[in-house]
């Protein structure tokens, strides 16, 4: 019976003490998303990128617009051309069908590639944030995706986007 006793005494203090420990240690949430999503950075990447790309978007638009002449041209004026010019006209359509056709992929491509660069840089950015005030403010764990809720208390994501906000 004394036995029983301790042991239930043992498990009590156990508890109690896996409590008190329990409430000592900080933790907040970052919804990384809406960090990535609302960022400065975010926004100047944007801008940087369609700068970057807009000439070329350009030029795409204008061989576009040179291909859509060439088959207007050719649904326009087919009936009248001699069979030669009809064949030169088709063999450039396709010529510049194909060279947009690759230009697009080009585009597409070189987008993708500096849009992933952009972004990887803002995720760094935004963790290096993360990181900081979680040493700065004491936090034992910040949790990012994944959780299923967390409540006002706990959500630290105002406090990160103001961090990247003077980061700039």
């Amino acid at each position: 019976m004394r036995r029983i006793w301790i042991g239930g005494l043992a498990a009590l203090l156990l508890s109690v003490s896996s409590l008190a420990w329990a409430a000592e240690i900080k933790i907040g949430f970052v919804n990384v998303a809406r960090v990535l999503q609302q960022a400065p950075q975010a926004e100047a990447a944007k801008k940087r990128l369609e700068k970057e790309f807009a000439p070329r978007d350009k030029r795409l638009v204008a061989m576009q617009k040179e291909l859509k002449k060439l088959e207007e041209k050719m649904s326009r004026d087919a009936a009248v051309m001699s069979d030669a010019e009809r064949r030169k006209l088709e063999r450039e359509i396709l010529a510049k069908q194909r060279e947009l056709k690759r230009a697009q992929e080009e585009f597409r491509e070189d987008f993708n590639l500096r849009r992933n660069e952009e972004l990887g840089k803002l995720q760094r950015q935004v963790f290096e944030a993360i990181k900081s005030l979680a040493k700065e403010e004491g936090y034992d764990l910040l949790l990012t995706d994944g959780v299923v809720y967390a409540s006002d208390r706990v959500d630290v994501t105002d406090k990160v986007q103001k961090r990247l906000a003077k980061m700039k």
